[in-house]
């Protein structure tokens, strides 16, 4: 064989951090360690993997076509390291999930794989749909659970399970005495949002279409959290899923208003690289959350 494991390594983080430094300084290499590594890969084959800009290197053309392919070889290699070890069968994985999934359904998710799966080690990393998009392209996770809809032809994006969004305000709120809201009112109102980027904001434009340049939006926060603290404090009327909604409903901190004009329904996604290795963590995670979805077909 012409190449090592550990060639592909100094190639895949190079790639990740675009940088031979900062990717000397992940593998715990020195930087001409990793230079002379890209370099002998390069010149065995004949190639090249990167294009130099100062002291910023990208992809070429060809690297990027062979980044999943050695992703995949070096996912295969750690499944077949942890076997050899008699480590858990099902070995590491890192997840990743956007805002309303991650704080508020993939928490008891994980929990459940791990007494199925015990000694598995599973990390969670909680961002928009965005960057969550961003970090499946980019091998950063295995898998992403995101509320927006994508359109990346490199990526894999099937239906998990459905949601739907909720507009609310406070109790004191003039719109908690109204049975239902019109167009008229929707206009009016002062809205706390989700930031662009977030499935959130995108599942709400869509649902507002027609009047969503109308609408009067006086503030963009990254936390949903935040949204509900906001229109608690009285200064203005918020909309994220039900499942964010669930505790301030019941103890009547937050109140639900009507507005059955408007389609708030939507999915949330998981969302995989279409060359991506499914290792056997993987394939478990995903045998779960299929087998949930299927619980909500009707």
């Amino acid at each position: 064989m012409r190449y090592t494991l550990r060639q592909l390594e100094v190639f895949l983080a190079v790639a990740h951090h675009e940088s031979v430094s900062r990717a000397a300084r992940d593998l715990a290499m020195s930087q001409s360690a990793v230079s002379g590594s890209l370099a002998d890969l390069e010149r065995q084959f004949g190639i090249q993997l990167f294009e130099r800009l100062g002291k910023r290197v990208q992809l070429s053309g060809l690297g990027r076509s062979l980044q999943p392919r050695a992703q995949a070889l070096i996912d295969q290699a750690a499944e077949l390291e942890a076997g050899l070890g008699n480590q858990s069968s099902v070995g590491p994985l890192r997840v990743g999930a956007t805002l309303s999934v991650g704080n508020y359904l993939m928490v008891p998710e994980i929990a459940r794989f791990m007494r199925e799966h015990p000694g598995a080690r599973v990390t969670l990393d909680v961002a928009n749909t965005a960057e969550i998009a961003r970090k499946v392209l980019d091998f950063e996770i295995d898998i992403g659970l995101v509320e927006g809809e994508l359109h990346e032809p490199e990526l894999e994006v099937s239906h998990w399970r459905p949601d739907e969004l909720v507009v609310f305000c406070a109790p004191n709120h003039p719109f908690a005495k109204k049975a239902r809201l019109s167009d008229a009112d929707l206009v009016q109102a002062s809205w706390i949002v989700r930031e662009p980027g977030s499935g959130t904001r995108q599942a709400f434009e869509r649902a507002m279409h027609g009047i969503l340049a109308e609408l009067e939006i006086v503030l963009e926060l990254q936390h949903t959290e935040a949204i509900k603290s906001a229109v608690e404090a009285g200064l203005g009327v918020g909309c994220v899923s039900r499942i964010a909604l669930e505790d301030s409903f019941r103890y009547h901190t937050l109140i639900a208003c009507s507005v059955p004009q408007r389609d708030f329904r939507r999915s949330f996604y998981l969302v995989l690289h279409k060359q991506k290795y499914k290792s056997a963590a993987l394939r478990a995670l995903l045998e779960q959350f299929r087998a949930q979805a299927a619980a909500f077909v009707p």
